[in-house]
Formats: C-alpha cells, structure tokens, sequence
C-alpha cells in the first residue's frame, strides 16, 4: 500500500472538500505539541475487521486473487470489474459505521491515520491527514503526482442502482457505470475513468495524500502516540525514525505491542478505547 520511498510532497487538500486547498484546516484547539497515529485498531471498536485479523480486509481475498493483488493500481488497471467489486464489499460496505468514543476524543488532535473509513471526520476532526486515502472520494484516474479534485466517491448510487446486492452479475455493471469504465472494453480511460482515493501497494505518497504536513507534524512533535496500529506499515517506520532522531517522547497502545527494541518507549498495554476512558475523567 506504501512505498519505500515516500515523495516528498508540499501541498495538501482539505479533504472534506473536492477542491485543493493550502493545508488541513488545524483546529485552533490543536496547540500542543503530541502527533497521534492511528491504524485499524481504533475503528475495530466501531466493528470493523483490522486488516489483519481473521476476519480481516488483507485476509480475506476475492474467489480469484489475494488481498495483496487486489488492492493495486495494476488490479484497477487490467480488472476493473473485479477490483471495484472486492472494494465495495469488503470497504464500502461499512460506510455507515459510526464514529466511536476514541475518534470523538481525537477530534481536536493532531492525527494521522492509517484508516480510510472517514470515521475521524465524521467525529469532528476537520484537519486530520489521512495518509492512505479516503474511501468516501474519488479521483478521475490521472498520473501520479498529478494535482486532481477529490470527488464524493458514487457508493450510495451504485446502492440505489442495484436491486440485488448479492448478485455480482447485477452489481457489476453498475460499478463500472458508476465508475465510468466501459463495460465493453473493462479498461479504465485517464481522466474520464473514476478511482477510488485510496493508496494502493504500488502506489506512492503523492500531493493528495498531506505527506509533507505529516511530516512537519512529525517533527514538530515532543510526543508521538501510536494507537492501534502493528508498525508493518511504512508511515509508522518514518514517524517511529523521526520521534528517535528528535528525542520525542513515545507511546504505543495496544492490548499485545512487539517490542520495537527502544528502551525510550512507554508501552500501554491495553486497547485504545481504555487507553481513551482513563484520560477523559
């Protein structure tokens, strides 16, 4: 989903818009100086699968190819057809969830989160980074590094669309509609073509997805607190490195944290939700 070697990028887009703006809006109440970095833990206590539970979304793969090919730019690219397919069932289907008492109490942090499920801004956070994407946007399908609007992404039509939501042979044609790709050809056109807003295994971070400002944020940092996630990523490696380099203090939460063999680490072991509740008395 992220590659070794993250651009550098200088902008940002305000993401709860379609149109780029210069930065995430900050809520002035973002003063201190801890960043929080979230992963799939935190939205599993509003019941969605981590990605790597049992259940999880890198678990469970399609009848025809594994999590790992499916969530790539090539899938999207040469099966269109089963790529919106996989997403719609196993991200777009929890697109009411709500938000729950960990993504409320971060509403007013500085965060960046692994997480595309929107959840963080529903709860209120109006200037979050969510560094992977968005599922709730769009893009038309453009070059990397190219500068594009985010688009509401067309979930909610291809639900009223289809009459049967189990039917693959019914949903699919309605995907692609939805989507803009030929039914005829199955082949994604540049910039007609819609693609979910999501960064994929061999994709990498470009301007739309606020590298630079979680970066800045890193650094700035005295604290780095690391919640839910299991460091397999590479935007923990970058943040973990940094808050080293800097002298920040650290924290992990998590019920079972790996040992990131550094003595300067205070471990909580226990789940973002306790993690929440003994500090919000």
């Amino acid at each position: 989903m992220v590659d070794e070697s993250p651009v550098m990028v200088k902008h940002a887009y305000a993401l709860n818009n379609s149109q780029p703006s210069n930065g995430p809006l900050l809520n002035k109440q973002m003063t201190n100086n801890t960043l929080y970095i979230t992963g799939a833990g935190v939205s599993a206590e509003s019941g969605i699968p981590t990605f790597r539970g049992s259940d999880g979304l890198w678990t469970v793969g399609s009848q025809n190819y594994t999590p790992q090919e499916m969530a790539t730019r090539q899938m999207y690219l040469t099966h269109p057809d089963e790529f919106l397919l996989w997403y719609f069932r196993r991200f777009a289907s929890y697109r009411h969830i709500k938000p729950n008492a960990v993504h409320r109490w971060l509403a007013d942090k500085r965060l960046v989160t692994q997480n595309i499920d929107g959840l963080d801004g529903k709860a209120g956070n109006a200037g979050y980074v969510p560094i992977h994407g968005r599922l709730d946007k769009v893009t038309v399908l453009h070059e990397q590094g190219l500068d594009v609007p985010l688009i509401d992404a067309p979930w909610e039509e291809v639900a009223a669309a289809c009459d049967d939501l189990d039917d693959n042979a019914r949903l699919t044609p309605v995907l692609l509609e939805a989507f803009k790709i030929s039914k005829a050809t199955l082949t994604p056109e540049p910039d007609i073509s819609l693609k979910p807003f999501v960064l994929l295994f061999d994709e990498y971070y470009t301007d739309l997805y606020c590298m630079s400002e979680a970066e800045d944020w890193m650094h700035d940092a005295q604290r780095i607190v690391f919640m839910g996630t299991s460091f397999s990523v590479n935007i923990t490696s970058i943040a973990l490195r940094t808050a080293i380099s800097n002298q920040a203090a650290i924290e992990v939460v998590d019920p079972q944290p790996i040992d990131l063999g550094y003595e300067r680490i205070e471990y909580h072991k226990m789940t973002a939700a306790d993690y929440v509740s003994d500090r919000s008395g």
